[in-house]
């Protein structure tokens, strides 16, 4: 009893440790993210989908708002590959050799994705849903008079959802190499993770259906292409258990 109590604590105290290290690296990195707050904002000012509108405050904050919540993603874009590798550390001696091996070779392929969803997300789903609101506003017949918090915050919400869900093909990959998951389970699951997903787009877009198709769509494409991932790697798996069978069979 004593022996397992140690071990609990020990385990309680590694933890700590490496959520304490997550936390001090994140914060450095929010820091240097908020140096470079300034350029980030002025370029994604006069990006495409920002050119022609005026920007305006309407609260002695927003300013500041916007550069905290720049300096964050910046921050959280840069402490990812650490607070992932942190994870890795903690679980390691839990796991076998190869799943070591298959847990940290994730690690680079997670940052690119959360890099590449943000990218995705700016670069083509953000600017539809733009134009198709400015539509909506010239129809109305509307003057445009924007916040820089509100277009900010509302650029945050599409964007940064994205980048998290993006790590679905990764993390099919992932459980399907670990045997938590195949691809005919996530087969079985399509019709309430479409849902699920319809459900997260209608959350961080505005409360009409044809900006949440519009988000919809891409997110569940994602999923079968996670889908698709889980076929291949479930496909290299019986692959390998066909040659561990053969090589038991051969020795006997």
């Amino acid at each position: 009893m004593e022996d397992k109590n140690l071990e609990l604590t020990e385990h309680l105290e590694e933890l700590r440790r490496r959520i304490i290290y997550s936390i001090i690296f994140y914060a450095i990195a929010i820091i240097i993210g908020f140096v470079f707050s300034g350029k980030v904002m002025n370029y994604l000012k006069n990006a495409p989908a920002a050119r022609g509108l005026s920007w305006n405050v309407f609260a002695l904050s927003d300013a500041l708002t916007v550069y905290i919540k720049i300096s964050m993603i910046l921050g959280t874009v840069l402490a990812i590959p650490f607070i992932l590798y942190q994870i890795w550390a903690f679980v390691k001696p839990g796991l076998k050799k190869h799943e070591q091996k298959i847990a940290l070779r994730f690690i680079p392929a997670a940052t690119f994705l959360f890099i590449f969803g943000i990218g995705f997300s700016y670069w083509v789903i953000f600017p539809m849903i733009v134009d198709f609101m400015k539509t909506i506003t010239e129809q109305v017949g509307a003057n445009e008079i924007y916040g820089i918090h509100q277009y900010f915050n509302f650029m945050f919400r599409i964007i940064i959802p994205f980048g998290i869900l993006f790590e679905l093909p990764i993390i099919a990959m992932f459980l399907t190499r670990l045997r938590i998951v195949n691809p005919r389970r996530l087969a079985r699951m399509r019709k309430y993770a479409y849902f699920v997903l319809f459900i997260i787009a209608a959350s961080i877009t505005p409360p009409e259906l044809i900006s949440e198709i519009m988000v919809t769509i891409p997110l569940i494409l994602l999923y079968e292409f996670s889908i698709w991932l889980s076929k291949l790697v479930y496909k290299k798996q019986q692959e390998e258990d066909i040659e561990v069978e053969q090589e038991f069979s051969s020795a006997d």
